[in-house]
C-alpha cells in the first residue's frame, strides 16, 4: 500500500523548490530505470507494476497508483526517487575538453536534447547559466533518455566562468548571425561551444567572452530562410563539425 505522504512527495518533485529541499528528483520507465540501477545513481525507492523490477527499493504499485504518482501524461509502468548527484567542475579536464555552455536555455525538452546530443557527441560535461532550466525537472529527464546519467551538468555564474577561461587562453565560440562560416572556419579540437537562449540569443554579458563567432549558413548561402535555427538543432550541427574535424585530424 503507498501512502498518501508518498505521492505527495512524489508529485511536489514537479517542482523544483521541492527538488532544491528534498535534493531528489523522478526518473519515469523501465528502461531509464534500469540505467539508473546500473549506474552511481543513487535510487531511494522505486514504484513498478508486479513483476517490473525486483529487490528490497522496490514498492508493487496498481494501475491507479501509477496514475496518481506519475508526472507524465501517459502514467508509466514504474517510476524511481532518485538523489540527485553532487557534482563539482574538474577545471583541469574541462581545459582539455570540448565543453557547452548554455546560457539562459528555457525549454526543458530543449534542455533535454542538448544533454542527449551531448551524450551523443561525447561531450561530458555541461556548464549552464543559473538560469538555465534544471536538468532534473522531469521533461529534462525524459527527454535526455538515459544521457543525464552520463554528462555531467553544472550550474554557476555563466558569464564569470567564462572570463576566466578566456583569461587562460580557453577557445570560447559561439553563434551569432554575424559569425563566421562554420565549415570554413578554423576550429580547435578542446574549448568551450556557447549557446544563446531561444528567444534573446546569447547575452551581452557572455558574448562579450566569445573568441570566435560561428554562423551555420543556410543553403544555397544566398537563399532567403527561416530567421534562426531551434537551438538544440543548431548545438547538434555545430557540435557534429567539431568532432568530424577532430577525426579527420587523426
Amino acid at each position: 500500500m503507498i501512502t498518501r505522504s508518498e505521492i505527495q512527495l512524489v508529485r511536489s518533485l514537479a517542482d523544483k523548490r521541492a527538488r532544491t529541499e528534498t535534493g531528489l528528483f523522478v526518473a519515469e520507465g523501465a528502461k531509464l530505470i534500469g540505467e539508473l540501477r546500473a549506474s552511481s545513481f543513487r535510487i531511494r525507492r522505486i514504484y513498478a507494476r508486479e513483476g517490473v523490477f525486483t529487490g528490497p527499493e522496490v514498492t508493487t504499485a496498481s494501475a491507479k497508483e501509477m496514475e496518481r504518482l506519475s508526472l507524465l501524461k501517459t502514467p508509466s509502468d514504474s517510476l524511481a526517487v532518485v538523489e540527485i548527484p553532487h557534482r563539482t567542475p574538474d577545471t583541469g579536464r574541462l581545459r582539455q575538453s570540448l565543453v557547452l555552455a548554455l546560457d539562459d536555455i528555457q525549454n526543458p525538452g530543449n534542455l533535454g536534447t542538448i544533454i542527449r546530443l551531448a551524450d551523443w557527441f561525447g561531450v561530458g560535461d555541461i556548464l549552464c547559466s543559473e538560469a538555465t532550466a534544471d536538468c532534473f525537472n522531469p521533461k529534462v529527464v525524459q527527454a535526455t533518455m538515459g544521457a543525464i546519467l552520463r554528462v555531467r551538468v553544472h550550474y554557476c555564474d555563466l558569464a564569470a566562468w567564462l572570463a576566466t577561461e578566456r583569461a587562460a587562453g580557453t577557445p570560447i565560440y559561439g553563434t551569432f548571425l554575424e559569425g563566421d562560416n562554420l565549415y570554413e572556419t578554423e576550429l580547435s579540437p578542446t574549448g568551450i561551444i556557447l549557446m544563446g537562449n531561444e528567444g534573446r540569443g546569447v547575452t551581452p554579458a557572455c558574448a562579450a567572452q566569445v573568441t570566435r563567432k560561428l554562423f551555420i549558413p543556410p543553403y544555397p548561402a544566398d537563399r532567403h530562410a527561416t530567421e534562426s535555427l531551434n537551438v538544440a538543432m543548431a548545438t547538434g550541427i555545430v557540435c557534429a563539425e567539431f568532432r568530424r574535424r577532430a577525426g579527420a585530424k587523426q
